[in-house]
């Protein structure tokens, strides 16, 4: 399938801690970031807001910023409220927001909604199918906004090619993201995130890292993605490797992080959503502020 119709851009802000903050000081948040000139921001769904619903508050908040999600979970609602929601945010915000989807993870899924996760690829093209069959008598949006897939192995990233609009790798490096292209052709969106350190001390950007990464490498969909890419069980213990810290998460100056998204982008991304790790979870405006020239050139 053809790209999207939402232009993300060439870089944008992942920001999954925006649901720590109240909501007039998420809405604040959204607003820098359409101010320094980042033109996307990414929101996610786990077990806090509904994405729907922050991304509506959030698109009204500004006046141009696209809202992607990274991902709404495709266990939480079935295709036809997923294509309902979709659908009256495209119509209300056109070409501003653009939907994820994603199996997510068996803890969240099996765990804590108490779904069947025995096989989550299958039930993702049965779930695709049963979007584009969903039937939305409301007035809809002129073009269709397209979707994307959360994708890290080949079956994933492929369907993301051929039954979406392009897919969202995270956790992941730019290693994988040129298997990513390769394994989708040129003409779907890959749209990878990159986690960042604004820090240039070895031994406090690593700690940081390693404290971002933690819920993460418990998790077997990136371990055996890592897995394929070269990591080994090694790389895992005592909270991550330097070598896998280092490649998982980019740190020192903005310009150095700069010259991890570009090759990203050099590898195949179009879009580059950077999400910034940090201690706690106040929003992290000074590094956005000290990120946005050295990512946009500006």
């Amino acid at each position: 399938m053809a790209y999207p119709r939402v232009d993300l851009g060439k870089v944008g802000i992942w920001y999954a801690q925006i649901d720590a903050l109240p909501t007039p000081e998420a809405r604040r948040a959204a607003q820098l970031v359409e101010e320094l000139g980042f033109p996307s921001l990414w929101v996610a769904e786990a077990v806090g807001r509904d994405p729907f619903v922050s991304s509506a508050i959030l698109l009204d908040a500004t006046k141009n910023l696209k809202l992607a999600t990274g991902i709404n979970n495709i266990y939480a609602r079935d295709p036809m409220t997923m294509v309902a929601g979709q659908k009256t945010l495209a119509e209300a915000f056109p070409d501003r927001f653009l939907l994820g989807l994603g199996v997510s993870h068996g803890h969240l899924v099996a765990g804590v909604r108490k779904h069947d996760w025995s096989k989550p690829y299958s039930y993702m093209v049965e779930y695709l199918d049963r979007m584009d069959k969903a039937l939305f008598m409301a007035r809809g949006p002129e073009n269709d906004p397209g979707r994307i897939l959360a994708a890290l192995g080949p079956k994933m990233l492929k369907l993301s090619a051929e039954k979406a609009n392009g897919s969202h790798p995270y956790f992941t490096t730019p290693d994988h993201t040129e298997i990513a292209r390769r394994e989708m052709g040129s003409d779907a969106l890959l749209a990878p995130e990159q986690m960042v350190v604004v820090e240039t001390d070895p031994t406090e950007a690593r700690r940081i890292a390693r404290a971002g990464m933690k819920i993460y490498l418990g998790l077997p969909n990136y371990y055996n993605n890592l897995a394929r890419i070269g990591f080994t069980e090694d790389d895992w213990t005592n909270g991550g490797s330097d070598r896998l810290v280092d490649a998982i998460v980019a740190w020192g100056t903005p310009e150095q992080i700069a010259a991890r998204v570009k090759q990203h982008h050099d590898a195949g991304a179009d879009h580059v959503c950077v999400q910034v790790l940090q201690d706690g979870t106040a929003m992290p405006e000074k590094q956005w502020r000290a990120l946005a020239p050295a990512l946009l050139g500006k």
